[in-house]
């Protein structure tokens, strides 16, 4: 860690987004893990574990386009103020539901396809505001590193304290504590300040601006390539935290506070992935890093998945959470720092489809598996399909695929109206 590891800090906006996310993310792990407890507890299965990621994240998948749209049509501080109320507002009905009635996991699952809608409006408009947040434009890769530090010291935290007050207080205390800590974010955003929003003249159809993102992102391969390679890993190898509970309670013999455990180790590493991203040099090669923390995520879940011994298994479940941030957190920063600013919210959105929207497919099918030959032997085949993504995406890895001018002269072919600065 050194002195450009804070850089990002130097933002007064920035300053405030971190603190006010900081606080309402350890809210949102901890309404995740209680979810995915209660669901597998109530149910004893796999595939309604499963289910509960589908149901939570597949909505992303449908509308995560659309809200890419939204966020560069429309002012994104506001749509961001919106959905972090409409955040607060689902947290607060799943408390009173589970506080106050005999509820289901049907139930739980309607509230959290209500939250996976949100997110798709939001995930654009908050990632994309990142750049907005930053007076030194050349602070943006650190920003988006220390981000990811943020969601994962919340990785880290959440769970942990979540198991702990399920087996104390119970759910519903995790939910109202989500609540909680929306009020956070929604103030820290009153306090910022920028420059009045300009509406842009638009009138083109929403179809139309979907187009031109899928175009951009069909032309552009340094971007396209590393949402595809994300969307792969989305789909194959990281639903490995949907089948956790199980090894909690069946593999490790343990309560609500081991499945924390297990899932705040995870945000250990993740956490130090991205402290590690977030101090490197500008200029360092990402692609190359991308690929190195590709293999040890895949070596960490293959190692992690036939441990039974469990001050090991969370060693290995720190390496896999290490490899796992790591490349997401890199491919958010080639994504974010390589697309044009009129394209940005569209091509985020895309990233949010690769990595929100393909988990939900990827946890549904990593249920149905598990069902036949086990949680470990499951989570193994994850860990050798994220070495082979690895293997696969190398040559890309390693080079270029085009230069700035044929990407030019490639988009503007198939439509005029997208230019690249």
């Amino acid at each position: 860690m050194n002195i450009n590891t804070f850089k990002a800090f130097q933002s007064r906006n920035y300053r405030l987004y971190f603190a006010g996310q900081s606080v309402s993310l350890i809210g949102t792990w901890m309404q995740r893990t209680a979810v995915y407890w209660v669901v597998y507890v109530q149910t004893h299965s796999t595939f309604m574990l499963g289910l509960a990621v589908f149901a939570a994240q597949f909505p992303s998948f449908l509308f995560s386009s659309l809200g890419g749209v939204v966020s560069d049509r429309y002012n994104r501080y506001k749509v961001l103020v919106f959905t972090q109320i409409a955040s607060l507002v689902q947290a607060t009905l799943l408390a009173a539901l589970v506080i106050f009635t005999h509820y289901t996991v049907w139930e739980i699952f309607s509230l959290s396809v209500v939250l996976g809608i949100i997110n798709a409006f939001d995930v654009p408009a908050r990632q994309s505001m990142v750049h907005e947040l930053i007076d030194n434009k050349e602070d943006l890769p650190n920003a988006i590193a220390l981000n990811s530090s943020m969601v994962n010291l919340a990785r880290l935290l959440g769970p942990a304290i979540s198991g702990i007050v399920l087996e104390k207080l119970g759910a519903g205390t995790c939910f109202s504590i989500n609540a909680l800590s929306f009020v956070a974010v929604i103030v820290s955003l009153l306090f910022m300040k920028f420059p009045e929003f300009i509406p842009k003249t638009n009138k083109k159809k929403v179809m139309k601006e979907l187009k031109e993102g899928w175009v951009y992102l069909k032309h552009t391969p340094g971007i396209g390539f590393v949402v595809l390679l994300l969307a792969c890993n989305s789909l194959f190898s990281l639903p490995f935290n949907t089948l956790l509970p199980v090894f909690a309670k069946v593999i490790f013999k343990g309560n609500a506070s081991t499945f924390g455990y297990l899932n705040s180790f995870i945000g250990l590493g993740a956490i130090s992935g991205t402290i590690f991203l977030a101090s490197l040099k500008s200029g360092t090669d990402l692609k190359k890093i991308l690929f190195i923390t590709l293999l040890v995520f895949g070596t960490g879940l293959a190692l992690f998945s036939h441990t039974g011994y469990l001050p090991l298994a969370l060693f290995f479940a720190t390496l896999a959470g290490f490899g796992m941030m790591a490349q997401v957190t890199i491919s958010n920063t080639i994504i974010q720092t390589s697309s044009t600013p009129e394209m940005r919210g569209r091509v985020i959105s895309y990233y949010a489809m690769a990595f929100f929207g393909l988990q939900p497919i990827g946890g549904l099918l990593t249920g149905i598996v598990s069902q036949y030959i086990g949680a470990p032997n499951t989570i193994l085949i994850q860990g050798i399909a994220a070495l082979l993504i690895a293997l696969v995406f190398m040559p890309f890895l390693r080079r270029d695929l085009l230069k700035k001018e044929d990407k030019i002269k490639l988009v503007e072919l198939e439509d005029p109206t997208v230019k690249i600065e």
